[in-house]
């Protein structure tokens, strides 16, 4: 009977278009729950391709920030696109300074939980091509619209323009995948976003 569960496990993790990996726990979210939370923001998103979100410590975060673009500091949130060149299956992967995100919640009176699923749906946003950087405002227009569609507080965008304060945003560098220590030259043109 256990032999059962355990292919129709693996059956069923093979058809997730994303995968969540904790490194680094964030008070009161269950992989369960982040895991639903993806699949849903992923959907609204309308981003296609495997994701790959990695909650991790803000010393790694630093030690990515530093690697792929050039900044001896940790962030919040960054996001590798997929190389438009490689296939359809991958959209990129999502990277979150657990603790970062503990810090920035209690500043801004929500729960820690609350804040990891607004930098995932920052991070989806960028995935599917947004840019806040660049793009007039779209960006921050999308992320309010679907940040009210997911009940989440204010989003990352927001809280830079109207506190005059910056929770991991800024400009774009070269980057590599989040999640894993390898190096992929394709991805590393398109470059991480913040």
């Amino acid at each position: 009977m256990k032999q059962k569960s355990k292919a129709a496990d693996r059956s069923v993790r093979a058809t997730r278009f994303y995968l969540v990996i904790f490194q680094k726990r964030v008070p009161d979210l269950t992989e369960l729950a982040l895991d639903r939370f993806v699949a849903r923001a992923r959907g609204v998103v309308k981003l296609k391709g495997t994701v790959n979100v990695l909650l991790t410590t803000s010393a790694e975060m630093k030690s990515l920030n530093r690697r792929f673009r050039g900044k001896d500091k940790p962030t919040d949130v960054l996001s590798f696109p997929a190389d438009p060149a490689a296939p359809k299956k991958d959209a990129g992967e999502i990277a979150i300074s657990a603790e970062i995100a503990a810090r920035n919640a209690r500043a801004l009176g929500h729960t820690p939980a609350e804040e990891v699923k607004i930098l995932v749906l920052h991070g989806l946003l960028h995935l599917r091509g947004y840019d806040h950087q660049c793009d007039n405002g779209q960006m921050a227009t999308r992320e309010k619209q679907l940040r009210a569609q997911l009940r989440l507080p204010q989003g990352l965008i927001e809280r830079t323009t109207s506190e005059g304060v910056s929770y991991g945003v800024s400009e774009d560098k070269t980057a590599a995948p989040a999640s894993t220590k390898r190096q992929h030259p394709a991805r590393q043109r398109r470059g991480p976003q913040v």
